[in-house]
């Protein structure tokens, strides 16, 4: 199975499982012919995902018409989103760990000045709002539904209900100086300037232990889709958990 004239080498070891999870769904609703294979659909979906590409370079690539890059996107986005795991889940990997860490990041979308819900005053661009856990060693274990960029990690964490599930399972967490009031369960360095002693070794150590889950935030980036998403805002969190779904099942 080659890739169409002029794109990108990038074979993923994911790309079998997508198209055998796409057999399985044609097989389901007795789809009897489609214009690609699974295989050449599930090339398709990855290069969108992690290469970004639009859906009009896709269907010149693919020599599909422009709608039907759409549907078979948007189905393999929503199988592959089913399959993402919630956080009642991952709660059964976050226990075999001695803690995790929690971040949040705004992945930027294309929004107008007037769309103030989701204009992150942090980052000083619109997006929309995931809460992230990894592993000690920065590994992606888990990613929240997406919020409007305004709303603050304290606040979609607890949306999500990450420091009362963490708190219940007596799980131990690091999180930066957002989630100052989170809960007994989540670990934040102690504010303001001028720290000495204990205090100042606490920030230092507390920082070194964070800083992994940078790496997972980097893991998450190197979807490309991610950096600039372009999608109805109704449809980010189907993409994301399908990001989530394929970097999991690596």
């Amino acid at each position: 199975m080659s890739a169409p004239d002029g794109w990108p080498i990038w074979v993923s070891p994911v790309r079998p499982g997508l198209s055998g999870l796409l057999a399985g769904h044609r097989r389901q609703i007795g789809s009897r012919w489609r214009r690609l294979t699974c295989g050449r659909q599930a090339m398709l979906v990855l290069a969108h995902l992690r290469c970004g590409d639009t859906y009009a370079r896709l269907a010149a690539g693919f020599r599909v018409g422009i709608a039907t890059v759409y549907r078979y996107i948007r189905e393999a986005v929503d199988l592959l989103a089913a399959r993402a795991p919630t956080l009642g889940q991952a709660m059964t990997t976050v226990r075999k760990k001695s803690y995790v860490i929690l971040d949040g990041t705004v992945l930027p979308i294309d929004r107008i000045a007037a769309d103030q819900p989701y204009y992150s005053g942090k980052k000083k661009h619109h997006g929309m709002n995931v809460q992230v856990l990894a592993d000690p060693a920065g590994r992606l274990i888990w990613v929240s539904d997406a919020l409007p960029g305004a709303v603050h990690d304290l606040t979609a964490a607890r949306t999500h209900g990450i420091p009362a599930t963490l708190a219940a399972d007596d799980i131990k967490c690091r999180a930066d100086k957002a989630y100052q009031g989170a809960g007994p369960a989540v670990r934040v360095p102690f504010r303001g300037k001028g720290l000495r002693g204990w205090h100042r070794r606490h920030n230092r150590d507390h920082a070194r232990i964070r800083s992994l889950g940078e790496r997972a935030m980097a893991t998450l980036k190197c979807w490309r889709l991610l950096r600039k998403l372009r999608c109805s805002t109704t449809r980010i969190t189907a993409v994301v958990r399908a990001v989530i779904a394929l970097e999991l099942a690596t």
